[in-house]
């Protein structure tokens, strides 16, 4: 009989090393010889670079090397400029690293590199992001994924005769990631071959990005990345830290390690872009959508094209004939921008959700049925069935479960006193992907059997759901699984992010236990060599065939507030969040994952906001006693739910990625939660005191 380990409940495989303090991290790697790098910020947001002064440095003892743009190694190009480590003397922003100090300790380094004097010929900087500021360029013509604008029908002669209009605009500011492990490598070099330790989100993309950088063949670089503290997009991409690692090894001749501080963080290891985005429904009387404009304006930096893209999940969420979305960039001499969990989504659904309540309230309709009036079977945007679209089912749940129906009577139960009591809701969605991918499995012949690929587990659990996969795919028991990960000399496999991780690795672990079923069967299973016997898999070719459906996951978020309109505070005694994501792994980690995304939906709603200064052009936010975020006091009582569905068309698993949906729509169910609390409409976040006092005082509108 087939064993079926999906769907069970397993605890992580890691778990018990990770709270013991065993699981040792890129920050832990402790080598003989190791040597320590401290990098040189830049003090001026803009400008060159003119000399270094390295002598006070070099004189301290236990100092080995100052590197800078005079003396270091010459690097090829990569499409990543920030990567040009002292390649240019050009400042592109305060913080960039101009030199940079190797030392015996790395209180030595530290110390060292507060030594070193830097002269600049320093320039005007421009660093706040306002609409009405010249320099607005469209984004590129294609984003990573899909156009990077679109537009259907006559989207103005809809909205000028459309009976009921929304026409609004919502702010959101930087988010910093601060995953719990600061980015850190340690690298050396042996015999013309390197390997690095590193806080990577892609071993196999860093592996490779590392060998062109220093003309060397990949097979001889090696990046290991065995526990990853967090990264949610900002180890998706090698950072600086690793090209100055790999740089120093190579200038001492030894092992050397350098770790972030927290401040570094927000000048490096990148942001989500504050974003200003206008939205336009228009709709019937029944609240049914003729046209939708979503225009988003966002920054980016001198040396990166990075491009947030918000509206694009307004494109597949509701049905409406005329539709446009758009992008603009403007180039500022900030740090650059990267990924963060659901890129697009997470700030452009907070935007569109909004709208979509504020039209409901214009309506005169339940929000959820306004929603559930504009769903849709086909993608509006490809025009492409759904492989599935449980949007209104999550929705009906979520309603059913959270008591909607009493959300009218609960608020006037309260009346015009100083606390006030609102519900909201609001809409998920999350693209679903599949990367290319490669996997190796090996059986001893006794019955054991060892999945080895290079993936990275950065805290979803990527052990646990791989190991259940494959005991599925082998009819074994899951105990019998061992997965081995974290190892660019393993199988190249994607990069873990875009909520792609399981799908793309989960496809190659399946193609690979078949793969090695065949080669037993044609043996027999008491002809296995003494030595084992391994299969391999490689789904590029599987995943170049176009796809007949527009594949997504879906969800739907409610939250409960109290207001306190005298000090302005919001609290949130409870969040429910129902989601369509396919085939359930892992009940355990998947839970863990759309709770941790609502907790962070709920900290960007409440506190999170980095804060650059216009004069000196950094981030004033840039360490935990500045940049808030939500603690265990501010957590509710938070519910994930899904309902029960299969995606044979996302993966052979039947699958979607969780990883990012739950932080997607949480914000915008909260911000309507307080609207329908106060009658008083905020559309920018963080809904701190100040900006919730101000709405709430007596004479201002909705």
């Amino acid at each position: 009989m087939r064993r079926t380990s999906v769907g069970a409940a397993l605890p992580r495989r890691e778990a018990r090393e990770k709270v013991t303090g065993r699981a040792r991290y890129t920050g832990d790697v402790a080598l003989p010889h190791l040597a320590y790098v401290a990098v040189v910020p830049a003090q001026v947001a803009h400008g060159r670079v003119t000399a270094v002064h390295p002598e006070g440095a070099l004189a301290r003892s236990g100092v080995l090397a100052v590197m800078h743009g005079g003396n270091c190694p010459r690097l090829n190009r990569t499409g990543n400029a920030d990567l040009a480590v002292f390649q240019s003397p050009c400042v592109a922003h305060r913080g960039q690293f101009v030199a940079a100090v190797v030392a015996e300790s790395p209180q030595t380094a530290h110390e060292a590199a507060r030594m070193v004097g830097v002269d600049y010929a320093a320039q005007p900087h421009r660093v706040g992001l306002d609409i009405a500021c010249e320099g607005f360029r469209q984004a590129p013509d294609h984003g990573p994924f899909f156009p990077t604008d679109c537009s259907h029908g006559d989207v103005e002669s809809a909205l000028a005769h459309a009976p009921v209009r929304i026409e609004a605009t919502y702010t959101t500011p930087p988010y910093h990631h601060h995953a719990l492990e600061p980015h850190g490598t340690v690298a050396y070099w042996h015999g013309g071959a390197l390997t690095v330790y590193d806080t990577t989100q892609g071993p196999s993309g860093t592996r490779d990005i590392l060998a062109h950088l220093f003309g060397i063949g990949p097979e001889r670089v090696r990046v290991i990345a065995r526990h990853v503290g967090g990264g949610f997009g900002s180890k998706a991409a090698p950072r600086a830290q690793l090209v100055v690692a790999a740089m120093a090894a190579l200038v001492v001749g030894r092992p050397v390690k350098t770790v972030f501080t927290r401040e570094q963080l927000s000048a490096i290891a990148g942001y989500r872009t504050p974003t200003i985005q206008r939205i336009r429904l228009g709709a019937g009387d029944d609240g049914r959508l003729l046209a939708v404009s979503h225009v988003s304006f966002e920054q980016t930096s001198l040396t990166s094209d990075h491009c947030e893209y918000p509206a694009a999940p307004t494109r597949t969420m509701y049905a409406a004939p005329n539709r446009e979305t758009r992008h603009w960039r403007v180039r500022l001499h900030v740090p650059s921008p990267t990924w963060m969990r659901a890129p697009g989504e997470c700030p452009g659904m907070f935007a569109l959700e909004s709208a979509m309540d504020e039209l409901a309230f214009a309506c005169s309709l339940d929000p959820v049925e306004l929603r559930l009036r504009n769903d849709t079977a086909n993608d509006p945007h490809s025009g492409r069935p759904f492989s599935t679209r449980n949007l209104a089912a999550c929705l009906r749940l979520g309603a059913e479960r959270f008591g909607w129906d009493e959300r009218d009577r609960l608020r006037a139960a309260y009346g015009e006193g100083r606390l006030r009591v609102g519900m909201g809701v609001a809409a998920s969605t999350i693209p679903q992907y599949r990367f290319p991918s490669r996997a190796a499995v090996r059986t001893d012949g006794l019955g054991h059997y060892t999945v080895r690929i290079a993936a990275a587990d950065i805290g979803t659990g990527a052990r646990t759901a791989l190991a259940q996969i494959a005991a599925d795919a082998l009819y074994a028991d899951v105990d019998r699984v061992t997965v081995e990960i974290g190892d660019s000399a393993y199988p190249a496999a994607s990069w873990a992010g875009r909520s792609s991780g399981t799908t793309s690795w989960g496809t190659a672990v399946v193609r690979a236990c078949e793969a090695l079923r065949a080669a037993i069967g044609r043996l027999g299973e008491d002809r296995v060599p003494d030595g084992g016997l391994e299969a391999t898999a490689d789904t590029l070719e599987e995943l170049s065939v176009p796809r007949a459906h527009s594949q997504h996951a879906f969800g739907a978020q409610f939250a409960r507030v109290t207001v306190d309109t005298s000090t302005g505070e919001i609290r949130v005694p409870r969040m429910l969040g129902v989601f369509a994501v396919g085939r359930v792994i892992n009940p355990v980690t998947v839970r863990s994952q759309l709770v941790g995304g609502m907790v962070m939906g709920l900290s960007m709603a409440l506190c999170e906001e980095g804060v650059i200064d216009p004069v000196y052009g950094h981030f004033q936010s840039r360490d935990l006693s500045a940049y808030h975020i939500a603690t265990f006091a501010d957590a509710p009582e938070i519910e994930a739910l899904c309902v029960e569905e299969e995606d044979f068309h996302t993966s052979p698993m039947g699958a979607k990625g969780v990883g990012e949906i739950g932080i997607v729509g949480t914000a915008a169910a909260i911000a309507n939660a307080v609207h329908h609390a106060t009658g008083r409409r905020i559309r920018d976040l963080p809904l701190g005191v100040r900006r919730v006092r101000d709405a709430v005082a007596p004479g201002n509108g909705t």
